[in-house]
């Protein structure tokens, strides 16, 4: 995901007055749609499910209620449907996982979900068996020739498992001392992220990639990697998987991984300060690593969910309005016994934000720009839905104006600011800005980009080809508390909520602020809408090129 927000402080807060050209949001209509999404009745929205059946069914019937128009596959009489099928690889462990590490005398076994989290294979197989693997610490994993390094130096990790740190290199070393700054401080870079670093492990031919967790530099708990990478897995159909996973993906926790180390005569933090040098050279940990489970493969069909409102005079001009509408399914029980993961937070209210958006346009008299409210499959399994849009997009990219991604909004009441993930370089932030402004309010930079959030949001597939693309979120600088209170309040939720059952829907939120955010972000979408402006990406962006290229395509 991303920064999420303010889902348990549960705060009274009087309310900001809404500017005057902002619709009327109801909070009490928010709350509806959140709990009935999620419900244990929805089973925790995993796709490929009987939970992703009754969330489509209920996103259509509600889009259906508000008036807009299907805006789906084209069917072979021409129509719309409501829907886009999303073609996916679905995998599964199949029975117990066995894994162990030999290091030295000393054997290690490592339970599933506890020392280590493992991945179900993504590559077609039907088991995976890895015997005796030599493991070797490779730092960041990182091969960046524009920046002139390489963690790799040749190493051969053929039939080896690469032991790796989560994050950039400059995430503890900074832009300012004397071997930092190589990846532009500590704002996270898509080389920190965790799917690039399975994506190169599987280029530079290894066995396995080991991911060190550290709870600062992931930006979240061990909990979270733990049901996020137990549970099904889903991936977009590829002809040769084998490309883009390695045969064994997997996290292990810290204290492991420093034992580890210490048994091969080395210190973990002494390596990690060489790995964030241009001269790390790999090094062997002297132990070996082996596996085996059986993993169950198929290709299933997801759906993304579409209405618009059709503009009156550039129809084939589209702003988006996207949201997930999946989570976590049903998966490994907490301490209470709870298998189900509502994600009420995430991103039932995101779902929540969208249909209340086309409430409101529907509402209005019609735009000039057509206006698309997009509830995509399988964010939570890589922003899957949304990157299968950006690639067979049902309206083209080219004069798709932008893209307004609305993920995880506040419960706690209204707040003085508003937020982005990450930090875009794009005109659209500087028209959020501008409307937040209006409202007497002010806007809040993602306060931590060194989590990467801009890379783990829906925003990122549309971002990444081109089109201008941003994903808001509310502040927590609160209207009652003040940015105390929200700060607790999002510490609390990361810890003990976030990818976890616990995220349900409560009776006693605030949802006024969230109205409130969402009239704001209706405001900055209608005025693209009935305008000319195409907004566009900044000098310094590496995304500027990509939309330069389809210019001729606006005018």
């Amino acid at each position: 995901m991303k920064r999420l927000l303010l889902a348990t402080a549960l705060i009274a807060a009087p309310m900001i007055a809404q500017a005057a050209d902002a619709p009327k949001i109801d909070p009490a209509r928010l709350s509806q749609h959140i709990k009935v999404l999620s419900s244990d009745e929805f089973e925790g929205r995993g796709p490929a499910t009987e939970g992703e059946k009754k969330t489509v069914a209920y996103i259509t019937e509600q889009m259906k209620a508000i008036g807009l128009e299907p805006a789906g596959d084209l069917q072979t009489d021409g129509k719309r449907a409501w829907t886009q099928d999303v073609p996916l690889a679905k995998f599964e462990i199949a029975g117990p996982v066995s894994a162990h590490i030999m290091a030295g005398p000393n054997h290690v076994m490592l339970s599933q979900g506890e020392q280590i989290a493992i991945r179900a294979a993504m590559t077609n197989v039907d088991k995976v068996s890895i015997k005796d693997a030599p493991l070797v610490f490779v730092g960041y994993g990182v091969k960046a020739p524009e920046r002139n390094w390489d963690d790799f130096k040749g190493v051969d990790l053929k039939g080896k498992i690469a032991v790796v740190l989560i994050n950039d290199p400059d995430f503890e070393s900074g832009p300012d001392t004397k071997n930092g700054g190589d990846f532009g401080g500590k704002a996270m870079t898509y080389y920190g992220r965790w799917t690039y670093k399975y994506e190169e492990a599987a280029r530079q031919g290894a066995a396995g990639l080991l991911i060190i967790h550290e709870t600062a530099p992931a930006s979240y708990g061990w909990a979270t990697v733990k049901n996020s990478n137990t549970n099904t897995m889903f991936d977009i159909v590829r002809k040769d998987p084998s490309k883009s996973h390695p045969a064994l993906e997997g996290w292990i926790q810290r204290d492991l991984a420093v034992d580890l180390f210490k048994k091969a005569g080395l210190d973990f933090e002494t390596l990690k300060k060489e790995a964030q040098t241009r001269g790390f050279k790999p090094v062997d940990l002297k132990a070996t690593f082996s596996a085996d489970y059986a993993v169950k493969h198929e290709v299933i069909v997801s759906k993304n969910i579409a209405g618009r409102v059709k503009g009156t005079k550039y129809p084939d001009e589209t702003i988006i309005y996207s949201g997930h509408w999946d989570h976590l399914g049903v998966g490994l029980p907490d301490a209470k016994g709870d298998k189900i993961y509502n994600g009420a937070v995430d991103n039932a209210d995101g779902i929540a934000a969208l249909l209340e958006l086309g409430r409101a346009f529907k509402a209005a008299p019609a735009p000039q720009r057509s206006v698309m409210f997009l509830a995509v499959t399988a964010e939570e399994k890589g922003l899957l839905g949304s990157e299968y849009y950006a690639a067979n997009p049902l309206f083209p990219l080219a004069k798709t104006v932008a893209d307004l991604n609305i993920d995880a909004l506040s419960a706690a009441g209204p707040a003085k600011d508003v937020t982005t993930s990450g930090d875009g370089k794009v005109d659209l932030q500087d028209m959020l800005v501008a409307k937040v402004k209006e409202e007497g309010r002010y806007f809040t930079p993602d306060p931590v980009p060194q989590a990467g959030h801009f890379y783990r949001s829906d925003h990122f597939p549309f971002a990444k080809r081109g089109v201008p693309a941003i994903s808001v979120g509310s502040g927590n600088d609160l209207v009652k508390g003040g940015k105390e209170a929200g700060e607790k309040a999002e510490a609390e939720y990361n810890a003990n909520r976030y990818h976890q059952p616990a995220d349900e829907w409560s009776a006693d939120w605030d949802l006024s602020g969230q109205a409130m955010d969402i009239g704001l972000f209706y405001k900055v979408g209608a005025d693209l809408a009935n305008s000319r402006t195409w907004p566009e990406w900044q000098a310094g962006s590496e995304f500027k090129d990509l939309r330069d290229k389809t210019k001729a395509d606006r005018k």
